[in-house]
């Protein structure tokens, strides 16, 4: 079960997984925009700093470069959550219109061009919708994390194979919703 409060905290670093889950700019890679998306106990801190240091090793052609290899030539890595586990099945297209219809239950446009499992627009949803005090919430914030967890896992498994710095920002991500988890704990009475 998702804790949404705790994952409301974490709100405006899922704008800069965003941000760097999208085609590269040069505006992604101002110094200051890392220390406004984190602090030092934000459970994705050190991944985030490890992919900021490696990525600051190359220049944006060769990041924007490296952004297509990964994410538009090499199919086990992705951006698109549902693919990896139904690839173009029927139950990937339930899955999408779900997702659609809760995006825009919170107000969310989605721009006709976009599917709703791109992990860019995924985190900007994350970022910008106001979801904190909505009775549904729940139900659809696991729904949402549960894709997002399978999706990321798999990809994440892709980018440690190819040794790529978005390995580093995946896991930060992966951590975040890690740290947003909470287990139920059942009782037992004695009769």
């Amino acid at each position: 079960m998702i804790n949404l409060e705790k994952l409301y905290l974490y709100k405006q670093s899922f704008g800069f997984f965003a941000y760097h889950l999208t085609y590269p700019e040069k505006l992604d890679f101002h110094p200051r925009l890392i220390e406004e998306h984190f602090e030092e106990g934000h459970p994705a801190y050190g991944h985030v700093q490890t992919y900021w240091e490696l990525m600051h090793a190359f220049s944006l052609d060769e990041i924007q470069e490296m952004y297509t290899d990964t994410f538009d030539f090499q199919k086990d890595s992705t951006l698109f959550m549902t693919y990896f586990k139904f690839e173009d099945a029927k139950e990937r297209g339930q899955m999408l219109a779900k997702l659609k219809v809760m995006y825009e239950m919170y107000g969310l446009e989605m721009p006709d061009s976009e599917l709703s499992d791109f992990l860019p627009l995924m985190c900007e949803f994350l970022y910008a919708a106001e979801w904190l005090g909505d009775p549904r919430s729940p139900q659809s914030f696991g729904m949402l994390i549960a894709v997002l967890e399978d999706g990321t896992y798999h990809l994440l498994k892709s980018l440690e194979k190819h040794q790529s710095p978005y390995f580093h920002l995946v896991k930060g991500l992966r951590e975040t919703f890690k740290a947003c988890i909470e287990q139920e704990v059942k009782s037992h009475e004695r009769s």
